[in-house]
């Protein structure tokens, strides 16, 4: 379906990725994956043709359809869902007008015997015949379905679609996707501000797409659920594997290991020819096999390492002053738009230090109440900040605050104080502007990297109360976890709001669920959250309709119940028991095959089986690690 060949693409002088080649057939859903600025996006603009290159070609079978899906989207203001629905049906649209003022023409004319009348008729036949073949008569009810079934209700659809959030607009967009019937799909961080729900949607839809589809996304559950074949962007070069992201994680470890292990036993090779042929040279009767070794040297060909890309950004939030015990105050909190009643009755009493998660579907309310506490909107009921309180928030779009034509550096400097001005450079450098990048403009930066600076500019201003609505968006995976780890040191208070399980693991201690306009707070952390509603997933979470017990209330832990805890846990440390001894199993024999390869790497490498069944070990063993927690947990459940 598509073939890139020795692709070039040029920033300031620079390649930004240079000698790209890759086929693109019929089935392929490939992850592409690599640092922010790494190129993802410029590559996918590219094939989009909305960016030319720089050198190589692009090569697409014969009426290819291409369907683009970009970070950010831009509606035009007035139309309804529906109306911007309709923009997916170009041809259909353009049809429907001509048809219309055939008609008009039709009905106002007289002359029925005259040729010009015959030729409106003959027009009208062909337009009608046309409109049919391309589903004219049937894209209104294919819209509202495909529209329903993404959780639009009838009433929404003729609502203006600025009116929505953006998740609610991405659902739009993929509504579109799907009703053109593309050949090929490039899709850029499609679950940004998706909820788990449509996350779920979008995941099935593409796993049944029979097209090729290339997408950029940082969401690792996304890419190992959809993906079968990754393509890394590093230092310039492509790594193409087919394999799912967290399966060619492995593959590419493996591999270096590989090619560290065979360039050492190269290098020892080729330092033993030197110091032979040092050693011929100086003979005379030794010359000739002098020459002959140097012309076999100069016919090796050196094994080179893939390059990986170590740098990741430094963050550390500090603490201002120390605020009052009490830090956020809220009684019968409530926001209406119009009719829509977005939350109502909410109380909130937060604690110094305590570390909240707001989670639930798009339009619940979370990044509502985020907004309230900062005082960015009004509300009814009463809300108070502590003593001392000083607020650092980051919202869902806070890149879109920046100023595009402002530099990097000028971005940093007209934020800073007096105080904090020195240190612009030295901030900037730790989130990987370093050097010429702090001249850049801000509207050529990748998603990515306006999420860092944004971070970095936040941090201009002192706070010990710390609000970030899905700060994860547009990140890569390794400035998540970095970020993730400061998060962690933070010392002050922190609110969450976020779709990533992963992400909010040990960062949050109380969970505030929002569904049908209210709030409720979960005592623990999201894996007590996730037991509590006797799910293992925050997708099932997130898709479970309000009919759950009120939050808080005690378990009934006396008679019947009691027996069949003991029952349940004594089944657990049975299954548990089987675990370990399998787990203790697979690490020896692991330890054998480590040094297998370490003392006999070439022996091994022939052998085609061995790496496979070393592989399916350490999978195995990361199964059971996996049931061992959970068996850990569910034991500790029943036990509390």
């Amino acid at each position: 379906m598509l073939n890139a060949h020795d692709i070039q693409v040029t920033f300031s002088g620079e390649d930004l990725f240079s000698g790209i080649t890759f086929k693109l057939n019929a089935g392929d859903r490939a992850g592409l994956v690599g640092k922010n600025g790494a190129g993802k996006s410029t590559l996918l603009k590219v094939i989009a043709g909305e960016q030319p290159l720089d050198g190589g070609a692009l090569a697409f079978e014969k009426n290819i359809s291409i369907g683009y899906l970009r970070q950010d989207i831009d509606f035009e203001h007035g139309r309804t869902v529906l109306e911007e629905a309709y923009q997916a049906f170009t041809e259909i649209k353009k049809i429907e007008k001509k048809l219309e003022e055939v008609n008009t023409e039709l009905a106002t004319r007289t002359d029925y015997e005259s040729e010009y009348y015959h030729n409106l008729m003959h027009d009208l036949d062909d337009l009608s015949h046309r409109y049919e073949l391309i589903g004219g008569y049937n894209y209104q009810g294919d819209t509202e379905k495909i529209l329903a079934g993404l959780g639009f209700r009838p009433e929404d659809f003729n609502m203006p679609t600025e009116t929505f959030s953006g998740g609610w607009r991405m659902r739009i967009e993929l509504a579109k996707l799907l009703l053109q019937n593309h050949d090929i799909l490039l899709l850029d961080e499609p679950t940004n501000h998706l909820d788990i729900e449509s996350i779920i949607w979008f995941e099935d839809f593409l796993k049944s797409f029979k097209g090729a589809i290339m997408m950029v996304s940082h969401d690792r559950m996304f890419l190992d659920n959809v993906t079968n074949r990754t393509i890394e962007i590093s230092l310039g070069q492509i790594y193409d594997y087919k394999k799912p992201y967290s399966e060619f994680l492995l593959l590419r470890s493996e591999i270096r290991e590989k090619q560290m292990q065979a360039k050492k036993n190269q290098e020892r090779e080729i330092k033993h020819t030197e110091q032979l042929i040092e050693k011929f040279r100086a003979k005379a009767n030794k010359a000739s096999m002098a020459q002959s070794l140097i012309k076999k040297l100069d016919k090796v060909e050196r094994i080179e390492v893939d390059q990986e890309d170590h740098a990741v950004m430094k963050v550390r939030f500090p603490m201002s002053v120390t605020p009052g015990k009490v830090v956020i105050e809220a009684h019968n909190v409530s926001k209406s738009y119009g009719d829509n009643r977005v939350i109502e009755g909410v109380d909130l009493l937060i604690e110094r230090g305590s570390k909240i998660a707001f989670v639930g579907q798009n339009g619940q309310g979370k990044s509502t109440l985020a907004k309230i506490i900062v005082g960015e909107i009004d509300h009814g009921g009463s809300l108070k900040l502590g003593h001392n309180v000083q607020i650092g928030y980051f919202a869902q779009n806070q890149s879109e605050y920046l100023d595009g034509e402002k530099t990097v550096l000028e971005t940093m400097e007209l934020a800073a104080s007096d105080a904090n001005r020195f240190k612009v450079r030295d901030m900037l450098g730790a989130f990987l502007f370093g050097g010429d990048e702090v001249d850049k403009k801000v509207k050529v930066l990748s998603g990515g990297e306006r999420n860092r600076l944004a971070l970095c500019k936040m941090l201009l201003t002192p706070f010990n109360v710390l609000i970030m609505d899905e700060p994860t968006n547009h990140l890569d995976m390794a400035s998540k976890r970095v970020l993730k780890q400061a998060l962690e040191q933070f010392e002050g208070t922190l609110i969450l709001v976020s779709h990533d399980r992963d992400f909010l693991q040990d960062l949050a201690h109380t969970v505030y669920s929002f569904r049908d306009s209210e709030v409720k707070a979960y005592l623990g952390d999201i894996n007590f959250f996730l037991e509590q509603h006797q799910m293992e997933s925050m997708r099932e979470v997130e898709m479970r309709s309000a009919t759950s017990k009120k939050a808080g209330e005690p378990v009934n832990k006396g008679g019947k119940q009691s027996h069949q805890n003991l029952k349940q846990k004594k089944k657990l440390q049975n299954k548990l028991s089987k675990v370990e001894s399998e787990i203790s199993k697979l690490e020896h024999q692991l330890i054998n095959d480590d040094a297998e390869i370490s003392e006999n790497f070439e022996k091994v490498q022939q052998d085609e089986k061995f790496f496979d069944l070393y592989q399916q070990k350490k999978d195995r063993l990361a199964d059971l690690m996996t049931s061992w927690e959970g068996l850990h947990e569910q034991i500790e459940a029943l036990d509390g």
